[in-house]
């Protein structure tokens, strides 16, 4: 066990945390908490939990392990800085690179160039014999100023925002308005604790988002929708991407053509951009849990977004679910939807 640090997008306040901690317990890895600041999480665990994150994670951005936490003076970080033993993780020879982000306002009174180069100085003075080299370095020393909290570490992985946006809706073959954004969709999916080779359902399938993202972490993915135009594109979205679904059904989610499933992701229509065809989306997310109540195995999850107005927990305490924890995401005025994950019981 070694004690770590992720960086989070900041897309959301709630959702990244979660994603980080749904992740480690699929993947069987244990960890404690040992902090948390804006965009920042503090874990103890082992390092091989790091390629797990990295691997699947949507809105993390860097895993660092962790070095050093102190107020965010330039003053005081100088002074412990010193303690480090540089020397053990850059050898004589070798080359590296102090990078420090800000996030948000943090710490306005330090300057981050200049603190990066007053770091850099320290570990040039500590390791004689080794090189800064600002790209593809063997080493990266990663800071970052958050609230009044400097942690500083060596970075472990970094996760790239870009096979995300190659995989949004609008690079589909088949695109419609109401589809799920890529790391969204991967997010929600992590949610549900999901393990490879674990059978993954949405009974709304809509364009595929969720059934990609599950498949691409190793899931067998199964979808079904009411709407054959959007079967036929999600199998066409999901060839393009390389997914192999189990199968992709024309199905109406009150009458399942299936048996049981380890996990379900969905994003029912809201009678905005998809229809509902005349049925209230309280009625439609009612009937789904009251189905999925025979299909799901106890101690199971699901992830179901759906309008804020609908309360999901109220309607899943009924009909054999606990609700786990629950997000609230701005759309826009007229629309927040409530991503809320449930528990078979």
């Amino acid at each position: 066990m070694v004690k770590l640090f992720f960086l989070l997008s900041g897309e959301h306040p709630t959702l990244p945390f979660s994603e980080v901690k749904a992740t480690l317990e699929a993947e069987g890895h244990e960890y404690k908490v040992l902090g948390k600041q804006t965009q920042i999480l503090r874990l103890e665990a082992s390092l091989q939990s790091v390629e797990s994150v990295a691997c699947r994670a949507a809105m993390t951005r860097v895993c660092s392990t962790e070095l050093l936490l102190t107020k965010a003076v330039s003053s005081e970080i100088l002074d412990k800085i010193r303690s480090i033993p540089f020397q053990d993780y850059v050898k004589k020879g070798g080359t590296f690179v102090v990078r420090v982000r800000r996030i948000r306002e943090a710490a306005p009174d330090v300057d981050v160039p200049t603190l990066e180069q007053e770091l850099g100085a320290v570990v040039l003075d500590a390791v004689k014999g080794v090189k800064v080299k600002l790209t593809n370095p063997d080493m990266t020393f990663f800071g970052v100023l958050t609230d009044d909290v400097f942690v500083f570490g060596l970075k472990v992985a970094e996760i790239l925002a870009k096979p995300f946006v190659g995989r949004r809706p609008r690079k589909r073959p088949f695109f419609h308005p109401s589809a799920m954004p890529a790391k969204l969709a991967r997010c929600m999916v992590n949610l549900t604790q999901c393990r490879r080779e674990d059978v993954v359902l949405d009974p709304f399938c809509g364009t595929g988002s969720f059934l990609i993202e599950a498949g691409l972490i190793g899931c067998r993915v199964v979808g079904f929708d009411v709407q054959l135009r959007m079967v036929r594109g999600t199998r066409r979205n999901l060839q393009h991407l390389g997914v192999e679904p189990e199968g992709i059904f024309r199905a109406d989610a009150r009458y399942p053509p299936i048996r049981q499933v380890d996990c379900v992701v969905t994003d029912p229509p809201y009678g905005r951009a998809s229809t509902t065809r005349g049925r209230h989306i309280s009625d439609i997310v009612s009937d789904l849990l009251s189905t999925l109540e025979d299909h799901v195995s106890k101690g199971k999850r699901v992830c179901l977004a759906s309008p804020k107005s609908v309360n999901i927990k109220e309607l899943a305490r009924d009909r054999g679910f606990k609700p786990v924890e629950s997000h609230f995401v701005y759309v826009h005025r007229s629309l927040t939807r409530e991503i809320a994950v449930l528990e078979r019981v």
